[in-house]
């Protein structure tokens, strides 16, 4: 949990840096109505407590040749953590992995991946996710088209009662 109280102000700043994580901090001050050193000790509290946990490019998954995204839900042998650490240590070793979830339901895990074609997706699935000794199963679910990949995380339920 965070060590400081957050306020309306706090949120308005994280939402004004997921939608532009490269705004000058005098641009952002201005932008929360604050002076760009209250706004600049404001930023680096909301990094230093692990609110903001980094800054980075988005690429354009298509325009770089990864076309095709999958969502593969894996089944494991058993539940342990010894289980799950094997499995994680393993899914965030494989590049091609850009999300990993540990989930409910008739899945353990679930995993995203990108990969240029469906050649690719072949090897990705044969010789590296069934390769990981606890998996005893995979089901692939092929993104079509994507719609909304990402987005600024709603920040109403933060903070609400300072």
């Amino acid at each position: 949990m965070p060590e400081h109280n957050w306020d309306r102000t706090d949120r308005t700043i994280l939402r004004e840096l997921q939608g532009n994580g490269r705004i000058a901090n005098v641009d952002l001050a201005d932008a929360v109505s604050l002076s760009p050193s209250s706004c600049l000790r404001r930023t680096k509290a909301l990094e230093a407590d692990g609110i903001i946990a980094g800054y980075r490019a988005e690429l354009d998954r298509e325009r770089i040749g990864l076309g095709l995204t999958v969502f593969i839900s894996l089944k494991v042998v058993q539940h342990s953590r010894e289980t799950s650490r094997v499995i994680e240590s393993a899914l965030t070793a494989i590049p091609a992995v850009v999300a990993c979830h540990v989930v409910s339901g008739e899945a353990d895990f679930l995993v995203e991946a990108v990969v240029p074609s469906l050649a690719d997706y072949e090897q990705l699935l044969l010789d590296q996710i069934l390769a990981i000794e606890p998996v005893t199963d995979a089901r692939s679910t092929f993104a079509i088209r994507t719609v909304l990949s990402r987005g600024p995380m709603p920040l109403e339920h933060w903070g609400n009662s300072r």
